[in-house]
């Protein structure tokens, strides 16, 4: 390896080493504290939908739903109720997921009824237009009837009633499948003896910031749309600094959607969206209340007519659940299949949701992450153990790049063989540096030797790492991913420590993100910096006395650094280095040279003897052999 080549090396390693310095030591700072229970303030606007009032006087604790009669929802991976007081759907709960790694914690909760902390939930309804007032529609106080059904579960709907004493009488079909994908069918009857004109619409309605909220860069969370191929995400910040709305008087943004599209928050794992019914023209709204610190995403429908004896119907669907890869590549892609999977009957008329998968961030490097999360999910499923299947995926990537890292490690070899050939040019054409760099340059032409090509596995490596990254960091595939013994979740940090002898002493480990925790690292990030540092001793120490230094310290700092990191991504890192150190051992072999692993180890851990002054050469008269010898020549 050339003093180039190390120097390219070198400047990867610490412009890579800053920027992960920089998000430790100034991390985004937190947001303001809010109160988590106030309501939004009414606004009403033409046909826009009402916002959501105030329910009453009485809280309910934060994990129970206020007094009102309820109809559960009981599904295999939900569980719930919906609250007939408004029809919201403000109560659900994630089956197959836990707070913690432990399996006694208690199930996520994702939707909550107001009066308690966080209420987060879902309302759909129809916003008065024309003659019709408020009071002629259902609005989120509206008490509604049980017409069908008791219990919402997969094949069996409820169907809820409201007639306005004038005419009109409105009905709320609610089904819900397998998963996570809740169907709404609206209808109103008019029975009076004219036109009734309004419009339906969609609404999720956010009290307070999520109290998960991690506001880290890597992973989005907010609000989330597609409309008509078009992705935009809004983080909670960006959506506060929106341009007042001269209607609504709140900060507001909206987008005229022609035919398909979906809209609502977006958390790092979980998610709520309005999906309207394809083909059908919609303004995608969102909006936040200062006043009252609560967020809105709505989905208006264009207004009807219903004229006297017509009933006209709308449908639409809300999903709310996890951000699970292959559950939305199904809504994505072929919709129909888990059903019949569970032999449940297939609604042909049940539209894909275009872009679905779309929902997860996948970051910049999406024609990377997309990929690479696809064949990760893959040998998870072949092998059974997400740790191994990490592993997997390293010797696929590595072996996808086997051609360009082989030339590279050739290049590099090739090198290592002109060490002699470069140390003669040196000595004749002395302290000359256009002379060295065209002497130099004539002989890489001369031996046809790339001195770049050396450094492109580093190169390649890098936008493979922050991929897989974001991959390990964003997928719920990854979240409590056990590997094994005390690695219950890759998602997280080495769960051991030298602070305790990794448990051989009877007490616990530093809290994550404590200066012990910086300090005191797992057995994981270890096994990291041995495992660079053994690759650095296949080749001596760079004769430059700084880089010396600093590639014998580097290995020990990334230790460190990557120490905070996920577990997965270290298992990563250490098995790529193993590989690496693996192919270029055997190609230096293959070209003659034989790597002095322990020589280099004993050389850098050898002190040097400190130099004599009277033995010092003289760099003048030096200098002067070397002019008289090249004039000579």
């Amino acid at each position: 390896m050339n003093d180039q080549n190390k120097n390219l090396i070198l400047a990867t390693a610490l412009s890579f080493l800053v920027i992960l310095v920089w998000f430790v030591l100034f991390p985004p700072a937190d947001a303001p504290a809010v109160d988590p229970n106030a309501p939004a303030v009414a606004v009403t606007e033409g046909t826009a939908p009402p916002s959501v009032a105030t329910p009453g006087t009485a809280a309910a604790t934060p994990e129970a739903a206020p007094e009102t009669a309820r109809i559960a929802v009981d599904t295999p991976r939900l569980t719930g109720s919906i609250a007939l007081t408004g029809g919201r759907l403000d109560d659900l709960s994630l089956r197959d997921y836990r707070q913690t790694a432990d399996d006694t914690s208690a199930i996520v909760r994702l939707l909550r009824p107001m009066g308690g902390a966080n209420a987060y939930y879902a309302i759909h309804g129809w916003a008065p237009g024309g003659s019709l007032a408020d009071a002629d529609v259902p609005g989120p106080n509206t008490v509604w009837s049980v017409a069908e059904g008791d219990t919402l579960a997969p094949g069996k709907p409820v169907v809820l009633e409201w007639a306005n004493g004038k005419g009109l009488t409105f009905r709320r079909t609610m089904a819900v499948d397998q998963d996570y994908m809740f169907s709404i069918t609206q209808s109103v009857t008019n029975a009076g003896t004219e036109a009734a004109r309004l419009a339906p619409y969609g609404l999720l309605a956010r009290h307070g910031l999520p109290p998960d909220l991690e506001n880290f860069f890597i992973s989005h969370e907010g609000t989330i749309q597609m409309a008509d191929g078009r992705l935009a995400e809004t983080d909670y910040s960006d959506l506060q600094e929106a341009t007042v709305s001269a209607t609504e008087g709140v900060p507001m943004t909206s987008v005229e959607v022609a035919s398909s599209g979906w809209l609502g928050f977006a958390d790092k794992y979980w998610m709520s969206m309005l999906i309207p019914q394809g083909g059908q023209p919609y303004t995608a709204v969102q909006k936040y209340f200062p006043t009252r610190d609560v967020w809105q995403t709505e989905t208006r429908m264009a207004a009807v007519s219903v004229a006297p004896g017509e009933t006209v119907t709308v449908e639409s669907r809300l999903f709310a659940g996890a951000k699970e890869w292959a559950l939305l590549r199904e809504y994505e892609n072929a919709p129909g299949f888990m059903a019949r999977l569970f032999g449940a009957e297939v609604n042909p008329a049940i539209q894909p949701v275009p872009g679905f998968v779309d929902a997860i961030d996948w970051g910049w490097f999406f024609f990377l992450t997309k990929p690479i999360f696809a064949v990760l999910h893959w040998l998870n499923a072949q092998i059974g153990n997400m740790g191994l299947a990490i592993i997997a995926l390293t010797f696929l990537l590595k072996a996808l790049v086997l051609p360009l890292a082989y030339k590279s490690y050739v290049s590099m070899a090739r090198m290592k063989e002109l060490q002699p050939a470069m140390e003669a040019l040196k000595e004749r054409v002395g302290d000359d540096r256009q002379k060295m760099q065209q002497e130099m340059m004539k002989l890489y032409r001369d031996k046809k030797v790339n001195p770049a090509a050396g450094c492109l596995p580093i190169l390649l490596q890098i936008p493979i790492f922050f991929s897989l990254y974001k991959v390990i960091f964003v997928t719920i595939e990854l979240r409590h991913a056990p590997f094994f013994g005390v690695f219950d979740d890759l998602s997280t940090p080495d769960p051991t420590s030298l602070f305790n002898l990794f448990g051989l002493l009877p007490w616990g480990t530093p809290e994550q993100g404590t200066i012990l925790a910086l300090v005191f690292i797992g057995i994981l990030p270890i096994l990291l910096g041995i495992t660079m540092w053994l690759q650095q001793k296949l080749n001596p120490a760079p004769a430059d006395p700084v880089q010396a230094q600093v590639f014998a310290w580097m290995p020990w700092v990334f230790m460190f650094i990557l120490g905070g990191f996920a577990s997965g991504l270290v298992v990563y890192w250490i098995t790529n280095n193993l590989i690496t150190f693996s192919q270029q051992y055997a190609i230096m072999r293959s070209h003659g040279h034989k790597p002095d692993i322990f020589g280099n180890i004993r050389a850098s851990v050898k002190r040097k003897p400190k130099a004599d002054p009277a033995k010092a050469p003289d760099k003048a008269s030096e200098k002067a052999k070397l002019t008289d010898k090249a004039k000579k020549k």
